[in-house]
């Protein structure tokens, strides 16, 4: 039997790196129901959007890699069910046996009853989007969180009239509260963004438009999971190691509602994430036992802004915020803390902060501190 991932995404394609890395020869197979091989998605709100990079370019692979490695990639080859009875999984095709099996199946967009709508998750909705953007159409964003930010900037340097449409009072306010969302708002009204905050949407544009993108969230893909019986909740639950409620069957990426020995149970939707539970998930495939404890990362690019993020800052801990620096010129490091204790760092176009930031999460620290520290 062999090893099986169902998911062709990242997390998949980093299990199968790591299955190899560390010597295991054995059968694998990976079905993944796109059409394409294994591919990165930032790029697809950001550098594709913005025309500095060929959506056919993001492949974490080629064909040849995954045929010099003997891996069976199954591509527009969807699981259509679970058997852990018989420890099959079901195909159009006919069944895969498994003697381990990785579900990573990912996520999709949550969608409104919006007609017309477009999404941003795969390959070709970039590259559709991309060419959409060149005609200059006036542009709805409804959701101010990291995609439909990201589009927005998008959108602006190809020159699209742009109007953002968020229910909060600051965009991205449930993941760095008000003061970093103020920032975020800022700096697209001053690239001429029309941002209507505190404003719901029923489905109406408030301003006339030729394109609606709308970016409020995914939902992980858990239908094979629930339909196999394993144990599930706003994801696949599983334990500190990745396995299931089946421990046969491991899950990473989004749809991995993780319990994180560090920060509980969290579910993680970035591109980070997906690399290093799949490969961690892999080394469990073989009979590792180690418990996953990476903090959370995560990155962007709007305008000139660039920043990244370490940890995972509850709701109720956004307000403790300690910053150094310059928020409104943009050059900052920014800590969360519950009573000293670091939960999240994020740098503002300070590249060489992330090493400190990496190090201060989960440590405790005078708050005082925090803002004067310097490497």
């Amino acid at each position: 039997m062999a090893h099986v991932i169902v998911g062709g995404g990242l997390a998949g394609a980093s299990a199968v790196e790591e299955l190899r890395e560390q010597g295991y020869d054995g059968d694998v197979v990976v079905l993944g129901a796109e059409s394409y091989l294994p591919y990165h998605r930032p790029p697809l709100s950001k550098e594709v959007l913005l025309g500095k990079e060929e959506a056919d370019g993001t492949d974490v692979h080629d064909a040849q890699w995954y045929a010099d490695q003997g891996v069976d990639m199954r591509t527009g080859s969807a699981a259509r069910r679970i058997d852990r009875l018989r420890q099959v999984v079901e195909t159009d095709a006919g069944d895969v046996a498994y003697e381990r099996l990785l579900l990573a199946t990912g996520s999709e967009p949550r969608r409104l009853p919006v007609e017309g709508a477009v999404y941003l998750r795969t390959r070709d909705d970039s590259r559709a989007l991309r060419a959409a953007l060149l005609q200059q159409p006036r542009v709805l964003v409804v959701g101010g969180g990291w995609i439909g930010l990201e589009v927005t900037a998008a959108a602006r340097a190809a020159g699209c009239e742009v109007t953002v449409v968020e229910p909060q009072a600051q965009p991205l306010l449930g993941v760095v509260g008000e003061r970093v969302g103020s920032m975020f708002a800022d700096l697209h009204r001053e690239h001429g963004v029309d941002l209507r905050l505190g404003t719901s949407f029923d489905g109406t544009p408030p301003v006339p438009a030729d394109l609606v993108l709308v970016a409020v969230g995914a939902v992980p893909r858990v239908d094979l999971a629930r339909d196999a019986g394993l144990d599930v909740d706003n994801g696949v639950l599983v334990d500190a190691t990745l396995r299931t409620s089946d421990p046969l069957v491991l899950a990473a990426g989004d749809i991995a509602a993780h319990d994180h020995p560090v920060f509980g149970r969290l579910r993680v939707e970035h591109w980070d994430n997906a690399i290093e539970q799949g490969k961690a998930a892999a080394r469990v495939m073989l009979g590792g036992t180690e418990a996953y404890e990476r903090s959370p990362y995560f990155f962007t690019d709007q305008y000139d802004l660039g920043m990244e993020y370490v940890g995972h800052v509850p709701r109720e801990h956004l307000g403790s915020v300690v910053v150094r620096g310059d928020l409104a010129a943009r050059q900052a490091v920014v800590f969360w803390h519950d009573a000293g204790r670091v939960l999240g760092a994020m740098h503002v176009n300070e590249w060489d902060a992330i090493d400190e930031m990496r190090e201060l999460v989960g440590q405790t620290v005078d708050p005082d501190q925090l803002s004067r520290r310097t490497t």
